[in-house]
């Protein structure tokens, strides 16, 4: 995401971004979305991040006009959001027929595709959105991608700061030190080790990076390993300066949310371990329960612009304060506990420090943030009080396609926040289950 009008959903390639999230007002109930949805203010609705209501708004218009393109890919959009594949395909197809050239609608869709491991059929799609390196990417997976072999996997945090390590076999070979981020998406790498393990690009491009230009290179991973858990098949990213050299060398590499979602991942802050599952009916259930008996509260996730995760927090300052949606980052560069967007801090009462500006990188573009100490920031049962934040008055409250969500947020967690707890997030349910002390 970003808010400079500049983001590329490449540039985490090799970096991880400072600004991401998003956040809302509380809901509405099912009769006030159809009253909206009479006088044409379902956005409204999808806006403030109240999805569900914000869906049968929508159908509602859908069923007066059935050729309401905005409707149809809105409504597709939100089906997405909860990983709920046949009602997404259902209503972006709807508005594909509508219009077969619709940048928005054609990536949308492709999206869809990879989170089901349809590659072949993302890739048309993404070619229509105008993301060709996407397109000659995801056109040359063949066979099963992320094929898991293993139960099970404990990873040991080797560093938590000033990013989170563990290690990792590419293609057979010596473990290498890779941090975790899912603010960004795929599984990526420096360019020297991916030359080491014999990769060769099916497609590439310049991208802008951190006020330079970096090339990134795609390809496809034969095997990544990470403890007892090994997925092969898998597509994956590397970058390297316009002279061949390796972008950054703090880390061998990067997994994002793409990995993490095709397993049940528990981020186990509080006990220095990723715990990696395969992702089953039955792990779920042993994961719920588990968490059930730790005293873990049920939260929803959804899953928007392919990496960016999000659920319902707050924020408090001596005005009030906020509950809505809010974004959720796992692992990342990060000394901060949360990020306050746009004018939240000063709305809530947020104490700020505004003589200290402090230079940053937002999706690695040039922002600058301020130190701010919330009265309260909450997820479910977790609380953190006058903690140091960021806040940055210039970025939107709201930041539409192509370069960001589309609904209003406020804030989002991040690294530091989770440090007393254990997080195992269910992109099966699409919930997340937070819980203090270290994962059982």
């Amino acid at each position: 995401m970003a808010d400079d009008g500049k983001w590329d959903r490449r540039s985490l390639f090799q970096g991880a971004a400072v600004l991401a999230g998003a956040a809302a007002a509380g809901p509405l109930m099912g009769r006030a979305a159809t009253a909206l949805a009479d006088s044409g203010d379902a956005d409204a609705l999808f806006k403030a991040g109240k999805f569900e209501q914000a869906g049968r708004a929508y159908e509602e218009i859908l069923k007066a006009d059935p050729a309401n393109l905005h409707a149809a890919r809105r409504r597709g959009y939100v089906g997405l959001l909860s990983n709920r594949f046949a009602d997404a395909e259902k209503y972006l197809k709807m508005a594909i027929d509508l219009a077969p050239d619709d940048k928005e609608t054609n990536g949308l869709l492709g999206d869809c595709y990879i989170r089901q491991d349809k590659f072949g059929l993302s890739a048309p799609h993404w070619k229509a959105a105008g993301e060709d390196g996407y397109a000659k990417w995801f056109a040359a997976v063949s066979g099963e991608a992320y094929q898991v072999n293993g139960d099970l996997a404990r990873l040991e945090i080797k560093q938590m700061d000033p990013i989170p390590l563990v290690e990792a076999s590419v293609n057979g070979g010596p473990t290498k030190r890779f941090m975790f981020y899912t603010g960004a998406p795929n599984l990526s790498m420096r360019a020297s080790v991916a030359k080491e393990a014999g990769l060769s690009p099916v497609a590439s491009q310049k991208v802008e990076y951190e006020n330079g230009i970096i090339w990134a290179y795609y390809g496809i991973l034969d095997s990544f390993k990470l403890g007892g858990i090994e997925l092969r098949n898998v597509p994956v990213g590397w970058s390297s300066t316009e002279s061949g050299e390796d972008v950054g060398t703090d880390s061998d590499g990067l997994i994002g949310t793409w990995v993490f979602y095709h397993l049940l991942t528990t981020f186990d802050y509080a006990g220095r371990q990723l715990i990696l599952r395969r992702r089953t009916p039955e792990t779920a259930r042993k994961a719920r329960a588990a968490a059930k008996q730790a005293g873990a509260q049920s939260l929803p996730i959804w899953l928007a612009r392919e990496q960016y995760l999000h659920s319902t927090g707050s924020f408090a300052g001596t005005a009030g304060s906020r509950t809505g949606v809010v974004g959720v980052n796992f692992g990342g560069t990060s000394e901060i506990v949360a990020g306050l967007r746009g004018r939240t801090a000063e709305q809530l009462g947020v104490r700020s420090d505004y003589d200290r500006e402090i230079g940053t990188f937002g999706s690695s573009h040039p922002a600058v943030v301020y130190p701010c100490y919330p009265k309260e920031i909450r997820l479910g049962n977790a609380v953190a009080k006058e903690v140091y934040c960021y806040t940055n008055p210039n970025q939107p409250a709201n930041v539409p396609w192509p370069y960001g969500t589309g609904f209003d947020s406020m804030g989002w967690f991040s690294h530091c926040f989770w440090k007393p707890y254990n997080i195992t997030v269910d992109f099966t349910d699409m919930n997340l289950y937070i819980a203090r002390g270290k994962a059982t």
